[in-house]
């Protein structure tokens, strides 16, 4: 079996490198939980009062958007430096380059798993009932990885060959933190800003959010993100079939 095909190594190269990131500390991978946990205990009163929205509403809006904000942020950059900073591994020769995105992406999972426990005292302290609709998270969370890999695969090329990509990419995803509802209600804007919720990863967010909140996500988003999906996957296939053997000579 291809090495690309190997969970088994791309799960032990994302924990040797959450390892590595939290060696000699006392309490390890778990500062990514209480870090998060502090933030988002921090911000909830903060943003209630500056919004003047109830917080038992406003608290778990905000839990899950920072939480998923700080995924696809950390998936972004990431991205950006999945085959730089993979450089000694790949001038061997001997590991194909999907092997790093997957790198990138099982060690944001394994993050992210962390961090979205911090959800269910959230949710138990504001009372929200999940019924069956909670499942829908699971396809939403599958067209995310597929979407995940994809970019990787797309800005990994990319600021491989170009490397000022990455700043504005990190300046990009600044700037759309703002203009996606991670700490502001959709229903709070005013009809004609609204066009900020065609941001793709407003949508996303909605997918995701959504059913661990009670609710059924707009179907509009549903489609939006599949077409999303084929053209994120078709773009990065046709330039991995072109540059792919090329990375090695960016590096």
């Amino acid at each position: 079996m291809g090495r690309h095909r190997r969970p088994d190594i791309w799960w032990t190269l994302a924990w040797f490198d959450i390892v590595l990131r939290y060696r000699r500390s006392l309490l390890g991978p778990l500062w990514l939980t209480l870090s998060m946990g502090i933030m988002i205990g921090g911000m909830g009163p903060l943003y209630s009062g500056l919004f003047g929205t109830e917080l038992s509403r406003f608290f778990p809006h905000l839990a899950l958007g920072v939480i998923f904000w700080g995924f696809f942020s950390n998936i972004v950059t990431d991205a950006c430096h999945s085959f730089v900073n993979s450089a000694h591994y790949l001038k061997q020769g001997y590991f194909p380059i999907t092997l790093f995105v997957w790198r990138g992406l099982s060690r944001n999972i394994i993050q992210f798993g962390h961090q979205i426990v911090l959800y269910v005292p959230v949710a138990l302290w504001a009372g929200i009932s999940l019924s069956w609709h909670a499942l829908l998270f699971v396809p939403a969370f599958l067209l995310l990885i597929i979407n995940a890999h994809a970019v990787g695969l797309v800005l990994g090329l990319v600021c491989t060959r170009f490397r000022d990509v990455t700043q504005i990419v990190t300046s990009m995803m600044q700037m759309l933190m703002f203009l996606t509802p991670v700490f502001w209600l959709p229903e709070n804007l005013p009809g004609r800003a609204r066009y900020v919720l065609w941001n793709p990863l407003a949508q996303m967010l909605d997918l995701l959010r959504t059913p661990l909140m009670g609710g059924i996500p707009d179907l509009h988003h549903w489609l939006a993100i599949a077409g999303w999906t084929v053209v994120s996957v078709v773009c990065a296939s046709l330039l991995f079939i072109k540059y792919r053997r090329r990375v090695v000579y960016w590096l």
